[in-house]
């Protein structure tokens, strides 16, 4: 039997470019549905959902981007951050209250002895890199 030949053909530029641009789109919009998740859900964050969203629709989605810095109540902190890397004294408290619940949560728990202590250091960690981000 003959052998068939089967071309391949290198996507065109344009269509890379779309598919970029739907790639951008699909995590912006995958991070808008966590954010709107963590507003009803405790413990799950809204903002830094947001945030990962606004700069993945700047470079596919310029009409959600504005819409997500225009944003009544989340917009603000968006802003803030994109702009001064500033988070505000308010959710600088919250997140810190909740790393310390989740450190005695897991101190509680059955985990194994290193995760015990390495998970509430990285969490010491990120907290204090959070108080030193200047708040605007």
């Amino acid at each position: 039997m003959p052998a068939t030949a089967v071309t391949v053909r290198a996507p065109t530029p344009g269509t890379l470019q779309a598919l970029r641009r739907w790639a951008w789109r699909g995590l912006a919009l995958a991070c808008v549905g966590l954010g709107l998740l963590g507003a009803l859900l405790p413990g799950l964050p809204t903002v830094p959902f947001l945030l990962v969203a606004a700069w993945a629709a700047s470079h596919g989605w310029p009409r959600l981007e504005t819409w997500l810095l225009n944003h009544p109540r989340h917009g603000g902190a968006i802003r803030a951050w994109r702009d001064h890397g500033a988070v505000p004294r308010r959710a600088k408290w919250l997140s810190s209250l909740m790393m310390l619940a989740s450190s005695v949560v897991i101190a509680l728990s059955a985990l194994p002895l290193a995760a015990q202590l390495g998970i509430p250091a990285f969490m010491a960690c990120v907290a204090w890199w959070l108080w030193r981000r200047p708040e605007r």
